[in-house]
């Protein structure tokens, strides 16, 4: 899993018949201190997350899962909202 921030929204007029009903959003890639990483994809979101928060997505054939329907081409699908983020250093 990956995190990201949902930076906006795609609007599509016309999608494939396996999308029909979902929400596309544009997510930023976040490295684990929440800094910018690589350039921003689309994602399918199931879970209704706003602009501004932060989550995590998965990519790849893990990304289809999320969606019920087979043969879907999902790429990348946001999988959870993160509330909160604590890091313990051990040393």
């Amino acid at each position: 899993m990956k995190f990201g921030k949902i930076i906006g929204r795609v609007v599509s007029t016309q999608k494939v018949e396996s999308f029909e009903g979902l929400k596309l959003v544009l997510v930023q890639p976040l490295n684990e201190e929440l800094k910018k990483v690589g350039t921003a994809l689309v994602a399918v979101d199931t879970l209704s997350s706003d602009i501004g928060q932060i989550i995590y997505y998965e990519t790849s054939k893990e990304a289809s899962r999320i969606i019920e329907r087979e043969m879907n081409p999902c790429d990348a699908a946001i999988m959870g909202i993160i509330d909160d983020i604590n890091i313990t250093e051990s040393k």
